[in-house]
């Protein structure tokens, strides 16, 4: 049976694995436009804005967004779950910090498809 990383009933090494491999494609990520920084040093808006346009940009973007939120997630619902012993204030907890997350996931889809 597959169980979703969103879900309420978590699995700590598939978690784990989430987390790590979020961690690793975020680092990649991250590498890759540092180093594109360093060799375009004197960047204006116009380059940013051709660099943003590009479709396969678009989706790197948003796949390391959604790997951030994964990653997130995956911390919050660890730190909530060790220590907030009242169920009804981790519900709670849980439900804001999933909208919170999901909002972030809709304003980055709307920047980079404004672009």
């Amino acid at each position: 049976m597959v169980k979703s990383v969103l879900g309420v009933n978590h699995q700590g090494l598939r978690d784990w694995l989430f987390q790590r491999m979020s961690a690793v494609f975020m680092l990649v990520c991250i590498v890759a436009l540092f180093g594109y920084l360093v060799m375009n040093s004197d960047l204006a808006y116009y380059e940013w804005h051709g660099l943003f346009a590009q479709l396969w940009v678009k989706i790197v973007t948003i796949l390391f967004f959604l790997s951030l939120l994964v990653h997130a997630w995956v911390g919050m619902w660890t730190v909530y779950t060790d220590y907030v012993t009242c169920p009804v204030a981790r519900l709670v907890l849980n439900t804001v910090t999933f909208f919170g997350l999901a909002a972030c996931f809709f304003a980055t889809l709307l920047i980079l498809w404004g672009v």
